[in-house]
C-alpha cells in the first residue's frame, strides 16, 4: 500500500486543500495495473511534517503484514495512534482478507484457471508403509546387500499386496493409475511391469527364514512380548490350474470343497497376539496331523529354547495320540480338544461347577472331570451357543429327513413311481447316507401287497433322542497342571486368533485361489502374502490395544479417503504454480494416525512455479529444468 495526495478546492475556506488516500495496485483480469483506494485518510492535519506522513504509511504496512517495526516500537506516538485507528478501520471494512503470517507465501491467482488433477489414494499406502519401516524390513534387507532400488520396489509390492490384493497385471495397473504407493517408496512408477514384481517377489522368498526370524524378534521387542502360548492350525488353498508339472500341489481334503482343484497345504505357528512365528508349506495331500512333529522340530531349532517352552495350543484334528506323545518328550506342553468320546469320566472331588460368559455374552459352564486312565488333565465344557446351534443344525436335517421321506412315500402311491420293494428300500438307504447323524431316530416300515408291489412306506420318530443331551458339550485335554477352570479355557480360547489370521490371509489378502503355473511362483506368491500378513498384524495389534477392533477392509476403507492431489492454477504474470500436496485427514482418519502415533500427512507439500519458455523451480528441491512451451 503507498500515499496518495489529492488537491480539492475548499469554498468554505476558498483555498486548494490537500488530502490524503491509503491505496493499493492490482492487475486486472486482463493482466495490466491498475490502482484502488483502501481507505481515506483526510487532511492528516494531526501529522504536519511530510516524514510522519510517509512513517504512517509503512507503519499500516507493517501492521497489514504483521510485522514489528524495524527499530523496536514505534518513537512518535501520534503516528502510532493514527496508524493503530485507521489499521482497525481497514480490519472492519474487511480491506484485508486475513492476517499474514511472516513468511507467509501470497500470491495473486486467477481462480477461473485453478484445476485438480492426479489425484490418487495415500492414507492406507502411508500406514502400511510407516508399518513396513517400524519392523525394520528395508534395514534388514540393507544388510543383506540390497541395493536402495531393489528394497524400494520390495517395499511397493509388499504395500500395494497389503492394500490392494491382486495380480502381478493389475498391481502394475494400480500402482500406475490409483495409489501413491511409488511417491512415499520412491521407486520409479514408470519402471513397474509385472515381471520385475514377479522378480522381486522370488528374491523375496529366498530371504524367508531370515525375514521370519527378524520379524519375529522385532515385534516381540517392540511389543514386550514373551510367547508364552503358541497357537499351531493348517489351512489349504487351491490352484486354478492343473499345475501337472507341481512337486507340492496335490489332491486333497479341500477346506473351500474344491475336489476337482489341486491344494496345497499352510502350516503356520502364532502367538496369542496374532504374530506369526513360523510357517511352512507341504504338499496338498498331507494330512494334518502329519505335520506338527516336523514343525515344532523346525520351530526348536529356529528359536532355541533354552528355559520354559511355550503352551501349545491346537485342534482336534492335529491332537493325535501320537503327536501328544512327541510333545511330552520334547517338553512342550499343551492344550487341546480331545478327540475321542470320552464317556467314563467323573467329577473331580475338589471343583465346583463354573460358569462364564464369552465375548459375545453367552454362557459357558466349566467343570473338572476324572477320566479312567488317563494322566492328562481334563475339563468340562458346555457352550449354550453351541448346543443351540447344534440342536437346530440336528432339527434341520430332521426336517429335510422327514422330507425326503415323504418324496418317497409320494413315489409309492403315485402312479408311474418306485413301487417295487427293493428299489424303494435303496431309495431310503442313499437317503440315510445323506443324512447319517439323524437316520437312526426313525423307524420306517415299507408294506406291499405280497405280488412285488410297495403299497405304503410309513416313518415315525423315536422318543428321547440322547443327542440333546450332549449337545455343546466338548473336552478340553491338558498337561498343565490346575489353574484355575477359567485360565485353562481363556487360554484355549486364544484358537479364535489364529483362525482370524487364516481369514485375513485367504479372503482380505486374496490368497486364494492361486493362478501361477509353478511351484517357485506359489511360494513367492504364499510368501508375499505373508508379508503383508505381518504390515497387518502390526497395525492391527496397536490399534487394537487402544481398543479399536475393526476389520482389515474397513481400516483400509477408512484410511483411503486420504488422498494427494496436484492443483495448477495460473498467475495474472503468466506464471502457472502447481503444488502437490496430501488432503487433509477426516476426524476418524486422523484418529487412527495418533493410535498409530504414524505421521498424519505422509509426504511434504511440493510446489512448482513455471512460464512458458521459462525456468522451472521446485521450491521444495530446488531443481531446475528447462520448459519448452
Amino acid at each position: 500500500m503507498f500515499l496518495k495526495s489529492i488537491h480539492k478546492y475548499c469554498k468554505a475556506e476558498k483555498a486548494r486543500l490537500t488530502y490524503y488516500r491509503l491505496c493499493e495496485s492490482y492487475r486486472d483480469e486482463f493482466g495490466f495495473p491498475r490502482q484502488r483506494m483502501v481507505i481515506g485518510l483526510g487532511r492528516l492535519e494531526e501529522l504536519p511534517d511530510i516524514d510522519q506522513k510517509v512513517r504512517l504509511c509503512e507503519r499500516i504496512n507493517e501492521l497489514s503484514k504483521g510485522e514489528l517495526p524495524l527499530f523496536g516500537t514505534c518513537a512518535d506516538q501520534s503516528v502510532e495512534q493514527l496508524a493503530q485507528h485507521y489499521y482497525q478501520q481497514i480490519k472492519s471494512k474487511k480491506k484485508i482478507d486475513k492476517l499474514p503470517c511472516p513468511g507467509e507465501d501470497i500470491e495473486t491467482v486467477k481462480l477461473n484457471t485453478l484445476k485438480n488433477k492426479d489425484v490418487r489414494e495415500i492414507g492406507a499406502e502411508s500406514t502400511c508403509y510407516q508399518a513396513f519401516q517400524q519392523l525394520g524390513i528395508g534395514r534388514y534387507l540393507e544388510s543383506r546387500g540390497w541395493d536402495k532400488e531393489r528394497i524400494s520396489l520390495a517395499a511397493m509390492h509388499i504395500v500395494s499386496r497389503t492394500v490392494y490384493p491382486a495380480s502381478e497385471l493389475k498391481t502394475v495397473s494400480w500402482v500406475k493409475e490409483n495409489s501413491a504407493v511409488c511417491e512415499l517408496t520412491g521407486y520409479d512408477a514408470d519402471k513397474v511391469t509385472k515381471d520385475k514384481l514377479y522378480g522381486i517377489s522370488k528374491q523375496l522368498y529366498a530371504e524367508k527364514e531370515g525375514l521370519e526370524n527378524h520379524l519375529s524378534r522385532c515385534t516381540n521387542e517392540m511389543f514386550n512380548l514373551h510367547d508364552k502360548v503358541i497357537l499351531y492350525d493348517l489351512t489349504n488353498t487351491y490352484f486354478e490350474g492343473r499345475m501337472q508339472g507341481s512337486r507340492k500341489a496335490k489332491f486333497g481334503r479341500s477346506k473351500e470343497k474344491r475336489n476337482d482343484a489341486k491344494i496345497i497345504v499352510l502350516a503356520v505357528i502364532v502367538n496369542t497376539e496374532g504374530f506369526l512365528k513360523y510357517s511352512d508349506i507341504f504338499e496338498g495331500n498331507t494330512s494334518d496331523s502329519s505335520t506338527l512333529e516336523t514343525v515344532i522340530r523346525k520351530l526348536n531349532k529356529k528359536a532355541g529354547y533354552t528355559g520354559k517352552k511355550p503352551i501349545v495350543v491346537m485342534d482336534a484334528g492335529i491332537a493325535t495320540e501320537a503327536n501328544i506323545h512327541f510333545l511330552k518328550e520334547e517338553g512342550y506342553p499343551y492344550l487341546c480338544v480331545s478327540r475321542s468320546n470320552i464317556k467314563n469320566y467323573s467329577i473331580d472331588a475338589h471343583s465346583m461347577p463354573v460358569q462364564i460368559v464369552d465375548k459375545k455374552k453367552q454362557p459357558i459352564e466349566l467343570l473338572r472331570v476324572k477320566v479312567e486312565n488317563e494322566s492328562d488333565n481334563y475339563l468340562w465344557v458346555k457352550s449354550h451357543f453351541k448346543a443351540e446351534k447344534e440342536n437346530s443344525m440336528h432339527n434341520q436335517f430332521a426336517k429335510r429327513f422327514e422330507e425326503g421321506l415323504r418324496g418317497i412315500q409320494n413315489g409309492v402311491v403315485r402312479k408311474g413311481g418306485t413301487k417295487r420293494p427293493e428299489k424303494v428300500w435303496e431309495r431310503i438307504g442313499r437317503l440315510k447316507e445323506k443324512y447319517p447323524s439323524v437316520h437312526q431316530y426313525y423307524e420306517i416300515k415299507v408294506t406291499d401287497n405280497g405280488k412285488g408291489t410297495a403299497t405304503g412306506l410309513y416313518f415315525e420318530r423315536k422318543e428321547g433322542m440322547p443327542y440333546d443331551e450332549k449337545a455343546g458339550v466338548y473336552f478340553l485335554r491338558t498337561s498343565l497342571d490346575w489353574a484355575d477352570e477359567e485360565t485353562i479355557w481363556t487360554i484355549y480360547n486364544a484358537i479364535r486368533e489364529i483362525e482370524y489370521t487364516f481369514r485375513v490371509l485367504k479372503t482380505d489378502l486374496d490368497l486364494r485361489p492361486i493362478f501361477h503355473k509353478t511351484d517357485d511362483g506359489s511360494m513367492a506368491h504364499l510368501h508375499l502374502g505373508l508379508l503383508a500378513y505381518w504390515l497387518v498384524s502390526t497395525i492391527r495389534y496397536q490399534l487394537k490395544q487402544k481398543g479399536y477392533n475393526h476389520d482389515w477392509r474397513e481400516i483400509v476403507r477408512t484410511m483411503n479417503t486420504q488422498k494427494i492431489v496436484t492443483t495448477t492454477v495460473e498467475t495474472p504474470k503468466g506464471e502457472t504454480i502447481q503444488i502437490r500436496q496430501c488432503s487433509e485427514p477426516s476426524t476418524q482418519v486422523k484418529e487412527l494416525y495418533e493410535k498409530l502415533h504414524y505421521k498424519t500427512i505422509p509426504l511434504p507439500r511440493k510446489k512448482s512455479v513455471w512460464h512458458t519458455g521459462t525456468i522451472f523451480k521446485n521450491e521444495k528441491t530446488d531443481c531446475q529444468l528447462v520448459m519448452d512451451g
